[in-house]
C-alpha cells in the first residue's frame, strides 16, 4: 500500500508538470485533470481511512497532520479570487515526506537543529547589522545604490557572502574609489561564507547523526528485549521439558514397582 501510495505522488507530480507545458496541457489537458481527480480521491479516501480507524488519535501524529493539511487545500475551491490555489495543488508532492523514511529522518534532524541554527542566525544578523553600518558610512556617500541605506548595504552584503559577482560586480569598483575596501570585504568574507556558513553545515551534520544515533538505540533495545524474551521463553520451555522428563520417569518407576 506504502508502495503505491508513494508512485501515485511521484506520477501526479509529472502529471503536474506535463499541465504547465501548453502543447501537452492542450492535447492531453483532460486526460491530465482527470487523472489528477483520482489521484486526489484515493488521497482523500487513505487518509479518511486512517481517521476512521485512529479516531483522534490519527491528528497526535504530525506528519498525519501534514498529509491532512497537504490534501485538504486541494479540496478548497480553485474559482474565483481563490484561483491561485489551483497552484498549490503541487503541494501534494511534498507528500514525499511522510511516505520515504529517510526523508523523514532528514526532516527530523532539520527540526531537532533548529535551536542550533537560531542562534547561529543571530550571529550571523549580527556580522551583517555591523557590516552594513560601517559599509553604509564608508561606501554609502559613493555607491548610493549598494550602500545608501542599511537596507541595501545588508543586501549587498549578502550577494557578497554568496560569492555571486562579488568581486568584479562589487568590491573592485568599490576598490577603484576606496583602494583600502580590501580591508573590509575580505575579513567579511572569511568570517560569513567560510566560517559562519559551516556552522550550519555542522549543527545539520551533528544533528542528522544523533538522529541516526537514536534511531539505532531504538534498534538495539528493541533487539535486546527481544533477545530476552526469546530466552525467558527458552528457558521456560526447557523447564517445561524437564518437568515432563521427571514426570515420565515417576510414571516408570510406579510402572516398574506396579510389575513386580
Amino acid at each position: 500500500m506504502q508502495r503505491a501510495i508513494t508512485g501515485l505522488i511521484i506520477l501526479n507530480a509529472a502529471s503536474l508538470g506535463l499541465e504547465t507545458a501548453p502543447s501537452i496541457a492542450g492535447s492531453y489537458g483532460d486526460w491530465l485533470h482527470a487523472f489528477d481527480r483520482v489521484v486526489l480521491a484515493v488521497f482523500v479516501a487513505e487518509i479518511a481511512g486512517k481517521m476512521l480507524y485512529r479516531g483522534l488519535g490519527f491528528f497526535r501524529n504530525g506528519w498525519n497532520v501534514f498529509d491532512f493539511v497537504v490534501v485538504g487545500i486541494a479540496l478548497l475551491p480553485a474559482s474565483g479570487p481563490l484561483a491561485v490555489l489551483r497552484a498549490l495543488r503541487v503541494l501534494r508532492t511534498l507528500r514525499l515526506l511522510s511516505v520515504i523514511p529517510s526523508m523523514r529522518r532528514v526532516v527530523h534532524a532539520l527540526l531537532s537543529a533548529i535551536p542550533g541554527l537560531t542562534s547561529v542566525s543571530m550571529l550571523i544578523l549580527l556580522i551583517f547589522y555591523v557590516g552594513a553600518v560601517l559599509s553604509t558610512r564608508l561606501f554609502g556617500a559613493t555607491f548610493p545604490d549598494w550602500f545608501g541605506s542599511i537596507g541595501e548595504s545588508m543586501y549587498t552584503l549578502f550577494q557578497v557572502m554568496t560569492l555571486e559577482s562579488w568581486s568584479m560586480g562589487i568590491v573592485r569598483p568599490v576598490m577603484e574609489a576606496y583602494p583600502q575596501a580590501w580591508l573590509f570585504f575580505v575579513p567579511f568574507i572569511l568570517v560569513t561564507s567560510f566560517a559562519v556558513l559551516n556552522l550550519f553545515i555542522g549543527i545539520m551534520v551533528d544533528s542528522m547523526q544523533s538522529q541516526h544515533m537514536a534511531e539505532q538505540d531504538q534498534i538495539d533495545n528493541h533487539i535486546d528485549a527481544q533477545t530476552a524474551l526469546l530466552q525467558a521463553d527458552s528457558e521456560s520451555l526447557l523447564a517445561e521439558v524437564r518437568a515432563l522428563r521427571e514426570e515420565v520417569r515417576d510414571l516408570r518407576q510406579m510402572l516398574g514397582e506396579t510389575r513386580r
